[in-house]
């Protein structure tokens, strides 16, 4: 057959090939509400940084919340949150920015964070800012499983149904080690996968003393983390990373500061025991850097901290690129659909401080969590959690 006989079996007009042509589903956001909520926590939490007196007790947490509607009736809800300082701060740089999504078609999700991160990058493109357009960002997506019927994971593709989970609310420093092996017995009883426990004594050998005490309770191969905040400088990190060796940690969680990639590499490659690290990191560029450096076995995004899933889903390619596992930080809620849709190893880190904010309950069985059917990320406001709201407004299209 010659170029021309084949020229001639095309089809004279392009649009007759394959499916006939139809008008595409459009939609456009036409309310969105933003909420201030300030969530008290049953008793005071304190880790390493607060005994170096860097902070103080975390006695609340600040959650901003955007439940966003669109033309079609379609809806989602998202959230980010802040600790001990910045909640207000949140909250006002999303009422700023929101006019922006007005009018915007809601599956449009990766051009409205970057329309959203330009609209306010005079005060940067990580940090607060980002914190702020992560509320809309998770509420676009959850809208957009929904929209599917699909849970989120399953819109993302899952990997798996479950994912291994860890307890680390029943570890903190302010609690005393009975109370400590209380709680992990209960998690334990509970279902829970694996403990964390909060390490950064002045006194190193009283977090010796605390972790003996707890591989005594648990037994050597109960899966046992430990997380020392950022407290340690390189000098002292090594030299305690190397005692904690014997203990048979699935990882030693930011040994140094948040940003010291170089550091984290030094003793990623010194340690059998794997390191962690990402947590407090706000933009897919901190965490590229880690990536590149190899300076953890274990990365720690916090989709509301880096700006919501879009930016979330970045990290996970350049971490599956190198075969790095992943254990979101914080929020469940959403990382436990981000980790079931993750190509390699992964844990999810189990809060129980927002449970009084959703009327549903994630499940556990068996040491994993269990990824709900529901659509979207399954998750719906309590009557506690619209009676804790300090401020509120509301943005449609025709205001």
């Amino acid at each position: 057959m010659d170029l021309g006989s084949a020229k001639r079996l095309l089809p004279e007009n392009p649009m007759q090939a394959g499916l006939p042509p139809s008008e595409a589903t459009t939609d456009a956001i036409d309310r969105i509400t933003l909420s201030l909520i300030n969530l008290p926590l049953k008793t005071p939490i304190s880790d390493a940084k607060v005994l170096t007196g860097r902070q103080k007790p975390l006695t609340a947490v600040a959650m901003l919340f955007a439940e966003i509607e669109s033309r079609e009736g379609h809806k989602g809800i998202g959230f980010s949150y802040s600790k001990r300082a910045g909640g207000p701060g949140l909250y006002a740089h999303a009422v700023e920015i929101c006019d922006n999504l007005i009018g915007e078609d809601p599956n449009d999700i990766a051009r409205i964070w970057n329309k959203l991160i330009w609209a306010g990058a005079s005060v940067g493109r990580s940090g607060l800012a980002t914190q702020a357009i992560a509320a809309f960002d998770v509420a676009l997506w959850d809208m957009k499983a929904k929209r599917a019927n699909l849970p989120l994971a399953k819109l993302l593709g899952a990997q798996r149904d479950t994912v291994r989970c860890y307890n680390t609310s029943g570890g903190f420093l302010s609690s005393p080690i009975e109370q400590v092996l209380d709680n992990i017995s209960q998690s334990i009883e509970d279902g829970i996968g694996g403990i964390k426990i909060k390490v950064g004594q002045p006194d190193p050998m009283i977090d010796l003393q605390r972790l003996s005490a707890i591989r005594a309770k648990i037994g050597d191969n109960f899966p046992l983390a430990v997380d020392a905040n950022q407290q340690w400088d390189r000098t002292t990190a090594a030299r305690i990373c190397r005692i904690l060796e014997p203990l048979n940690l699935f990882w030693i969680e930011e040994p140094l500061d948040a940003y010291d990639a170089e550091g984290h590499a030094e003793l990623a490659a010194m340690l059998d025991t794997p390191i962690a690290t990402g947590e407090m990191l706000t933009s897919v560029t901190e965490h590229l850097e880690l990536i590149n450096n190899k300076a953890c076995d274990f990365i720690q995004p916090d989709a509301p901290r880096v700006g919501g899933i879009t930016p979330f889903l970045k990290i996970m390619a350049f971490a599956d690129q190198k075969n790095m596992s992943l254990a979101p930080h914080f929020a469940m809620e959403i990382h436990l659909h981000l980790a079931a849709a993750y190509n390699h190893d992964t844990w999810v880190e189990h809060f129980d401080w927002l449970q009084p904010l959703f009327n549903e309950e994630l499940q556990i069985k068996d040491g994993r969590m269990i990824v709900p059917n529901r659509p979207g990320l399954g998750f719906t406001l309590t009557e506690q959690a619209l009676a804790w709201i300090e401020h509120q407004e509301t943005f449609t299209a025709s205001s």
